[in-house]
């Protein structure tokens, strides 16, 4: 193999003269040329007309195949500098093979870059076929696009270099099972991820809650589902479990729940628990914070140390900091209108009533029990 590289050279130098060598480095300069020119006016000039048309298809096309347009560029001068050296059937044939992997591969490429997440492809089909492309669905179909794009462009290469493609996939039809044993973990994984994505209980930046983890959607991925947790750490759950826990999505929320028993004791009059009712009411219904369609406060119980009135409402902020801000105020409040009554807040107390004979026993007792035993020593 070694003493056949010097007689290849040798056949280069006798077919090829200088004056072949001169210009095919000129045709290559004059695509270097082209390819300046082109991206930077014609490319600008019809990129600046496809922003004017009413859909952005033609603009993300572009965009997507702007890098692999002008690396072409570069192989194609190569090519046909080369194409043009008097050279034997074998090299052009090699030659020719390697060219077309280039535009398979910068046109593998383009697609590449035009199945991105970012690309607004996705959403004009959508919805064209009327579908909903969400923040975690438009992330998830694009990696799976990006991936069937890099396998068919591998195996149309392997198969223009002759290499039996067939016999490659039978032998992953032997192999699956295997593969599938193997790989259960994963597999369930991803189609755990298949069913989050379908049936949308969350999306990214929701606040979720499960047996498991709670904090904020940040990414899902084939295998896992990453959640930042309150205390700023980061929980990678694996979508299998997480598609088999109840979740509980709090960003839904359309408002915020706040319910408590409030605790008077026994000897609040009448006509003060009555106005300490109407003043509660009266409180939520003139707050815009509140939620109007169900207010409750109500004397709801005797209890057994307490007489309770039963406060059930909703504010219609659901964030953290402002839900805490109206309960805080609203505590307040109750407070005011509390001291405003005259009315005392209970807490759990027991009253234990003793006879007359059983207070004069207990004293008998208590006054013989202090008594110093014989022998005793006393201090």
């Amino acid at each position: 193999m070694i003493e056949e590289v010097p007689d290849i050279i040798d056949d280069i130098q006798e077919t090829v003269t200088w004056a072949d060598i001169g210009i095919g480095i000129g045709i290559f300069l004059v695509f270097l040329v082209f390819r300046k020119l082109f991206t930077n006016y014609v490319f600008k000039f019809i990129l600046a007309l496809s922003r004017k048309a009413p859909v952005d298809t033609l603009t993300n096309v572009l965009l997507a195949f702007e890098r692999p347009l002008r690396s072409f560029f570069v192989f194609l001068g190569l090519f046909i500098a080369f194409v043009y050296f008097p050279m034997d059937g074998l090299y052009q044939e090699t030659a020719t093979r390697i060219f077309r992997t280039l535009v398979i591969f910068h046109a593998a490429w383009g697609l590449f870059n035009l199945s991105a997440a970012t690309s607004a492809v996705f959403t004009q089909l959508g919805r064209k076929f009327s579908i909903e492309f969400d923040d975690i669905l438009l992330p998830f179909v694009s990696k799976l696009v990006r991936f069937a794009i890099v396998v068919m462009a591998l195996s149309i290469i392997a198969s223009e270099w002759d290499y039996n493609v067939s016999g490659f996939v039978a032998g992953l039809g032997l192999g699956g099972l295997a593969f599938a044993l193997a790989a259960q973990e994963s597999l369930s994984n991803f189609f755990g991820g298949v069913v989050i994505i379908t049936e949308k209980p969350f999306t990214l930046g929701d606040w979720i809650q499960t047996p498991s983890v709670e904090g904020f959607v940040e990414d899902i991925s084939f295998r896992s589902t990453k959640v930042r947790t309150f205390a700023d750490s980061v929980v990678i759950v694996p979508n299998s479990t997480l598609a088999n826990e109840p979740i509980e999505n709090w960003t839904k929320m359309e408002k915020r729940q706040i319910s408590f028993n409030l605790a008077l004791e026994y000897g609040t009059p009448r006509q003060k628990l009555q106005r300490c009712v109407e003043q509660l009411n009266a409180e939520l219904t003139s707050d815009d914070r509140i939620d109007q369609d169900l207010i409750i406060v109500r004397f709801s119980e005797f209890n057994s140390s307490s007489l309770d009135i039963f406060l059930y409402f909703f504010t219609i902020p659901t964030g953290w900091v402002e839900y805490m801000k109206i309960k805080e105020e609203f505590n307040f409040r109750v407070l005011e209108i509390l001291e405003e009554e005259g009315v005392n807040m209970a807490f759990p107390t027991q009253t234990i009533h003793l006879s007359k004979q059983e207070r004069g026993g207990d004293a008998d007792d208590l006054q013989s029990s202090e008594k110093p035993r014989a022998g005793a020593e006393t201090r």
